[in-house]
């Protein structure tokens, strides 16, 4: 009878897992950056289950030709939502300098040009065109389009800190390893992937996100 009882009590826990995950919210994130997709998934924890394009057989090249960081996160997700019919999120981030006149902002992933995102050239360039400025303020801001139901929403995470004038740290991606947070003396690379998940900009549109979904 025991034996019974336990495999009842088995049953009906892994017919509640089921349910729970049945249940589940999913989202499609209109992105393959695989540092993005870590780091969006690390954030959001259980709360809900995130797909990939390639988890929906995405391969297009999305354009990203607006002027704004809102518009080129809905330009994304309005091609995800109007081709595949499902609920969906996308983003857009930039580095924004003072001295800089906002620079490199939109253009933050091709800063140094070329096809690719190549980061460590984006750094460089960046460091040569602080070179001998005194201002160093510069804020990292995200821009993030939900489209549930064929309606937009749109939500926003910024970290304001400083560029320093040599990279430090391994972790991270991009620009972290030039960019300490306001308050911290760690630069977001040197910090670590759960600390910087804690306070980052996308970390802070994507709470505001949650909190939206409830």
């Amino acid at each position: 009878m025991g034996n019974l009882a336990d495999l009842s009590t088995e049953i009906l826990l892994t017919h509640f897992i089921n349910l729970s995950t049945e249940k589940m919210k999913k989202l499609v994130f209109a992105t393959n950056n695989a540092h993005k997709l870590d780091e969006i998934r690390a954030i959001l924890g259980n709360k809900m289950e995130i797909l990939s394009l390639n988890d929906i057989n995405c391969h297009a090249d999305i354009p990203e030709t607006a002027d704004t960081l809102e518009g080129n996160a809905a330009l994304k997700a309005q091609y995800i939502y109007k081709n595949f019919g499902l609920d969906c999120f996308a983003d857009d981030t930039g580095l924004e300098v003072e001295a800089l006149n906002g620079a490199p902002g939109i253009y933050s992933a091709r800063y140094a040009g070329g096809e690719g995102h190549d980061s460590e050239a984006n750094m460089k360039k960046l460091l040569a065109e602080m070179e001998g400025k005194e201002n160093r303020k510069a804020r990292f801001r995200t821009a993030i389009c939900l489209i549930e139901d064929g309606k937009e929403h749109l939500f926003e995470g910024i970290v304001n800190g400083e560029i320093i004038q040599e990279r430090r740290g391994g972790s991270g991606f991009g620009y972290d390893p030039v960019f300490v947070p306001e308050g911290y003396t760690e630069t977001f690379a040197e910090m670590g992937n759960d600390e910087k998940n804690k306070i980052s900009h996308r970390a802070r549109a994507v709470a505001k996100l949650c909190d939206y979904l409830g």
